[in-house]
């Protein structure tokens, strides 16, 4: 049986090692966490594919076996970076705009929520999920894109909403307005500068400015 390093809150703990019967659920979730976090940080800064499995546990000064206990491949590990961040979409956007009645507010809120996860330092699953899509394997990116699919269908329908609600007479598609608005957004980490002029404060009003007085006017 290996050992392993023990796991509070805090994360993985070097030095103290117990077999992996003896850990706790909790020390368990937390240790699979901080490896989800240590793996996205790589993949964002060398790419999927420079990064070895060899690679995230020396980052985390674990053995492979400890890393292949908890993720038996590298793909099983950017699965769950992925689906992690879907579950980010769900819990930071979806979630907070869904208590909102009026469509265009509701949108509004959107753009804002959106911009806010991609920029967010601390949520680099997300810039791994819109740039490392391509290397799973097809069982998962099915699963992977399946939910996307679903945040395009929500913005999409939120699209014709506020087309309805404006009475607006444009000749854009709710299907088009909702890749324009995602792609402008998701595309934002690929030349956004923290140290720039443009920050999250005043590219918000331009982005929705961009979406009312042009896409949906």
């Amino acid at each position: 049986m290996e050992a392993v390093p023990t796991c509070t809150s805090g994360g993985i703990q070097r030095g103290n090692y117990l077999p992996w019967h003896a850990m706790t659920r909790e020390a368990v979730l937390d240790s699979r966490q901080e490896i989800l976090r240590t793996a996205a940080r790589l993949f964002q800064q060398r790419g999927y594919d420079a990064t070895s499995m060899n690679d995230v546990a020396a980052a985390l000064k674990l053995s492979k076996g400890g890393l292949y206990h908890h993720f038996q491949s590298k793909d099983e590990i950017l699965f769950e970076i992925m689906n992690h961040a879907m579950d980010l979409t769900q819990e930071r956007v979806l979630a907070p705009v869904g208590s909102i009645a009026d469509p265009e507010e509701r949108l509004r809120a959107l753009i804002r929520l959106h911009i806010e996860v991609v920029l967010s330092p601390r949520d680099r699953e997300i810039t791994v999920m819109l740039h490392e899509n391509h290397p799973l394997p097809p069982g998962l990116r099915k699963r992977i894109n399946h939910r996307k699919k679903e945040y395009v269908h929500y913005v999409e329908s939120l699209m014709a909403d506020v087309q309805r609600s404006r009475r607006a007479k444009g000749s854009v598609s709710p299907r088009a307005a909702a890749f324009a608005l995602l792609g402008m957004i998701n595309w934002i980490y690929q030349w956004y500068k923290p140290e720039g002029n443009l920050q999250t404060n005043n590219l918000v009003p331009q982005f929705t400015e961009m979406v009312f007085g042009g896409i949906l006017a």
